[in-house]
C-alpha cells in the first residue's frame, strides 16, 4: 500500500504536468500569427508549428506508454519532463521556421512521455476506491491549462512576444523535475520482463504519419494515397496486435467493452473538432478581424471553459466503464 505522502506527491506532480502540456498547446495557437510574421511563414507552413507537436506526441504516445510499463513509469515520466522543458527553451531561442518546427517535434516526444505515464502513475499509486477522485482532480487541472492557455498566451504574446510562451514553461518544468526527485518515491513497472512489440509500434507510427501528413496535403493525389495507406495501416495494426504475444496496445480493451470504446470515440471526435476550431479562429481573429493577441485570447478562452464543464462527465463515464 502506498503511503499518504506518496499519493499526495504523485497527484501534485501529475497534475502540474497535466496543466503544463495543454497550456502549451492552447496558448501556442494564439501566438501563431506573431510567429508567422517573424519567420515569414504561410498558413500551411504555420500549421506545422502545431501539427509537428501533435504528430510527434501521437506517434510516440503508445510506444512510450508500453516502454514505461516495462521499465518504470516514473523513469519515463522524468525523461519526458526533462525533454519537454529543454525543448521549450530551444523553441524560444529558434532563429528560423525549420528550427522551431524541429524543436516542436522534440517537445511532442517529451509530451508523449508525459501523457503516457502521468495518469498511469496515479492509477498505480491510488487504489480503486480513491482513483476516481484523483483522476477527477487531474482532469480538472488539465482543463484549467486549456482554459488559461488562450488568455495567458494572448497576454504574454502581446506584451512580451511569442517566445515568452515557451519560456514560461521552463520554470514550471524545473519545479516538476525537482518534485519528482525530492518527493515522488518508488517506481512502477507492471509489465517488467515482457518483450517490446517493435512490429506493432512501427505499423502504428507509420499509420499515423501517413494519415496526418496525408490530410495536410489534400486534395493532392499524394494526400489521397497517404490517407488510404493510413486507413489500411489501421487494419494491419489491429490484425498484428491481436496476434502479438505482448501487444503495444491491447485491442481486447476495446473489443470487450463497447461503452469504453464509444466513449473514447466520442472524445476523439470532440478533440478533433475543437483543436481545429481553435487553430482557425486564432488566424481569423488576428489576420482577418485585426484583433490583438490579447483580444483573440479573450474570445478563444470561452471554448475550453465550456469543455471544462462538460468533459469531466465524459471522463467519469470512461473511468466507470473502463476495464480493470
Amino acid at each position: 500500500m502506498n503511503g499518504a505522502a506518496t499519493k499526495r506527491a504523485a497527484l501534485f506532480v501529475a497534475s502540474l504536468a497535466s496543466f503544463l502540456t495543454p497550456f502549451m498547446g492552447s496558448s501556442v495557437n494564439i501566438a501563431l500569427p506573431s510567429i508567422g510574421q517573424e519567420f515569414g511563414m504561410n498558413a500551411v507552413l504555420l500549421s506545422w508549428v502545431a501539427t509537428s507537436y501533435l504528430l510527434a506526441a501521437a506517434v510516440f504516445l503508445v510506444p512510450f506508454g508500453r516502454i514505461a510499463d516495462m521499465h518504470g513509469r516514473k523513469r519515463i515520466f522524468t525523461f519526458g519532463i526533462v525533454l519537454y522543458t529543454l525543448s521549450s527553451l530551444l523553441c524560444a531561442t529558434s532563429t528560423s521556421a525549420t528550427l522551431l518546427i524541429s524543436f516542436r517535434v522534440l517537445q511532442g516526444i517529451g509530451g508523449a512521455m508525459i501523457y503516457g505515464t502521468g495518469v498511469a502513475i496515479l492509477t498505480s499509486v491510488f487504489p480503486v476506491g480513491e482513483r476516481g477522485k484523483a483522476l477527477g482532480i487531474n482532469v480538472a487541472v488539465t482543463y484549467s491549462g486549456l482554459s488559461l492557455g488562450p488568455l495567458l498566451g494572448g497576454l504574454l504574446t502581446q506584451h512580451f512576444g511569442w517566445t515568452s510562451i515557451f519560456l514560461a514553461n521552463v520554470p514550471l518544468g524545473l519545479i516538476i523535475i525537482a518534485l519528482v526527485f525530492w518527493k515522488l518515491k518508488g517506481e512502477w513497472a507492471e509489465a517488467k520482463g515482457e518483450k517490446f512489440d517493435f512490429g506493432g509500434s512501427l505499423i502504428y507510427s507509420l499509420m499515423l504519419v501517413a494519415i496526418m501528413y496525408g490530410f495536410s496535403v489534400l486534395p493532392a493525389m499524394l494526400g489521397r494515397c497517404l490517407v488510404a495507406a493510413g486507413a489500411l495501416g489501421i487494419l494491419a495494426f489491429v490484425k498484428w496486435e491481436m496476434k502479438a504475444a505482448s501487444p503495444v496496445l491491447d485491442i481486447n480493451l476495446f473489443r470487450n467493452n463497447r461503452v469504453f470504446t464509444f466513449s473514447n470515440l466520442a472524445a476523439l471526435i470532440n478533440y478533433s473538432a475543437t483543436f481545429a476550431v481553435a487553430f482557425f479562429l486564432s488566424l481569423y481573429l488576428q489576420y482577418v478581424r485585426g484583433l490583438s493577441p490579447q483580444e483573440a485570447g479573450l474570445i478563444l478562452v470561452s471554448q475550453p471553459v465550456v469543455m471544462a464543464i462538460f468533459h469531466p462527465l465524459l471522463a467519469g463515464f470512461q473511468i466507470e466503464s473502463s476495464p480493470e
